[in-house]
């Protein structure tokens, strides 16, 4: 099964520690991310800028709207994603609780929706071709 684990992060509070805690913070889920690898667990992710940088599409009275960044009621904001492969979710829940960016934020596990994504894939597959 796949799983997206959304990664947050308090940006004030990640923002105060020292640049070498910092970097050995990163070093250190990047070591994890090349356990999963080895394991055949990592299938992707991505480091996402600042929340300050986004914007949020709504459609409201048949018209987009854009706003800046995203509204949510809480200081943690979406700092990355990372794609999993897991037997089911309590092995997800088992692979992420050892990654050291969970010391940083709390980490949201969800299954992919494999059906909706196949119809994804069987699209791409015939844009492609």
């Amino acid at each position: 099964m796949k799983f997206v684990c959304l990664g947050y992060i308090d940006e004030a509070k990640f923002a105060q520690i020292p640049l070498e805690e910092a970097q050995r913070m990163m070093e250190e889920c990047f070591a994890y991310d090349d356990v999963l690898r080895q394991g055949g667990h990592f299938l992707g992710g991505e480091a996402l800028q600042s929340a300050l940088k986004a914007v949020t599409l709504r459609s409201k009275n048949g018209k987009i709207q854009v706003t800046d960044g995203p509204y949510a009621e809480t200081k943690e904001i979406l700092g990355g994603i990372l794609l999993l492969e897991a037997q089911d979710l309590n092995h997800a829940i088992e692979l992420m609780s050892k990654h050291p960016g969970v010391t940083v934020g709390p980490f949201e596990i969800r299954p992919a929706d494999e059906a909706i994504n196949l119809l994804i894939a069987e699209r791409n597959a015939r844009f492609a071709s």
